[in-house]
């Protein structure tokens, strides 16, 4: 048997597919309405989340299912900066 062990999954807000929250990077928006990047995932304020792959990035930004998600306008460094981490992430 498995080791009763549950993954946690989260909805990409770009794709819609659901994926283990391990393999999505979370955006969030604070109470004072700043969005940010969060890689820990533990920062508190409304969150959304994106799969780690550049055509989900371009996706989100073409839909603006960020902002949507958020309620605010995503700003494009935001995109640049998950864009980063994914690029980053596959060099390592």
């Amino acid at each position: 048997m498995g080791n009763g062990k549950k993954i946690p999954l989260r909805r990409c807000s770009a794709t819609g597919e659901m994926f283990p929250k391990k393999e999505m990077i979370r955006v969030v928006r604070t109470k004072e309405g700043e969005v940010s990047v969060d890689p820990t995932g533990k920062k508190s304020g409304r969150g959304t989340y994106i799969s780690k792959s550049e055509k989900a990035v371009e996706m989100a930004k073409k839909r603006k299912s960020l902002d949507s998600q958020l309620g605010v306008k995503v700003p494009e460094e935001i995109y640049d900066e998950v864009l980063r981490l994914i690029l980053r992430e596959k060099l390592l």
